[in-house]
């Protein structure tokens, strides 16, 4: 029993020797400690062996494991390294390569324009003020001096839900909104998206946006409205920017007019984007309707008060060289990291 057990330890390691790989390793192992191994065949055998010479052969068998085991373990470390030597010959990484670089997001053409816009207004002392834009008519009209008959109600123009509901044209119905609550004295802007029945060009959306601006107060002029716009040209257009006032109608303003600012690109001599006048027109304003105070409930012979609105998108636009509005809503990333 004895030469029988050296035997297949001898046998056990020669093959552990020479298997050079894992899974030959394992067959190995199988073949000699596995259930239907040659080692447990001489376990089973056991019943064969007289009793006084049990332990003895016992003791060999276990021995003989112990040494097979030993073995195994000794020979898988060293293939196992070799193995992993070998895979990081093969997988070599070329730390000179240049990283890949995690794309991180950034804001709109149009969120950085409003955010100077109302930086400029807040450093005034001006609220952000938000409304509905699925909005009554009569916010959105009526209690704009605009009546049933007048021609901005056009179907060709606004966008009805019924007929007392639209999706709102202005951001003007926020000023009524805050005019009705009688917090007085007022300094607002009130931002967001209006709706007009618009077809798509390079100047015109049927969805873009708009800021609004009012000032309700007792003995504001046209000198207030005036001073306030110009610092604004100024803040957002540059220190030597000079504004222009034209006459103009709006059925909730009186007097009312259009404001022009001298060409940024050329200081008002004349060039390609000013179309040679020297002067872009920028926005509408002019002092608040005193019917429009008195149906908010404002006592036109005590307050008085200016506003204003303009396009988020022609600020956009002119701002940033921008030749087409739809470039702004196209999602095309190759125009938007630019900004």
């Amino acid at each position: 029993m004895k030469e029988k057990l050296q035997k297949i330890r001898e046998e056990a390691i020669h093959q552990i020797e020479s298997s050079g790989e894992l899974g030959k390793l394992n067959d190995v192992r199988v073949a000699f400690l596995g259930k239907k191994g040659e080692l447990t065949a001489v376990l089973k055998g056991m019943k064969d062996v007289a009793p006084e010479d049990r332990p003895l052969v016992g003791q060999l068998v276990n021995e003989t494991r112990e040494a097979i085991e030993k073995k195994l373990d000794e020979t898988k470390q060293k293939l196992e390294a070799a193995q992993m030597e070998l895979k990081l010959k093969h997988e070599v990484i070329d730390v000179t390569l240049p990283a890949k670089k995690n794309r991180v997001g950034h804001r709109h053409p149009n969120t950085i324009a409003l955010e100077e816009v109302e930086r400029i207004f807040t450093g005034m002392g001006y609220e952000v003020v938000e409304g509905p834009e699925v909005e009554y008519d009569y916010y959105n009209f009526e209690a704009l001096n605009i009546p049933a008959n007048h021609p901005a109600k056009d179907e060709q123009d606004t966008f009805y839900i019924n007929d007392k509901i639209v999706l709102r044209t202005q951001t003007s119905p926020v000023q009524v909104r805050v005019m009705e609550k009688g917090k007085l004295p007022i300094r607002m802007i009130a931002p967001g998206r209006v709706f007009r029945a618009d077809e798509v060009d390079a100047t015109h959306s049927p969805s873009f946006h708009q800021i609004e601006g009012m000032v309700i107060d007792k003995n504001i002029t046209f000198a207030d409205l005036k001073g306030t716009l110009q610092e604004f040209a100024a803040r957002l257009f540059g220190p030597e920017t000079k504004v222009k006032f034209r006459p103009h109608h709006f059925p909730f303003t009186e007097p009312s007019a259009e404001m022009d600012v001298t060409c940024f690109k050329c200081g008002g001599k004349g060039c390609r984007f000013c179309k040679g006048e020297g002067w872009i027109e920028i926005l509408g304003c002019g002092m608040v309707h005193p019917k429009v105070l008195r149906m908010s409930g404002i006592d036109p012979e005590e307050y008085s008060g200016f506003a204003f609105g303009v396009g988020l998108e022609r600020i956009a636009l002119l701002k940033y060289e921008i030749d087409d509005m739809r470039l702004l809503y196209e999602n095309d990333d190759r125009f938007l990291r630019q900004f």
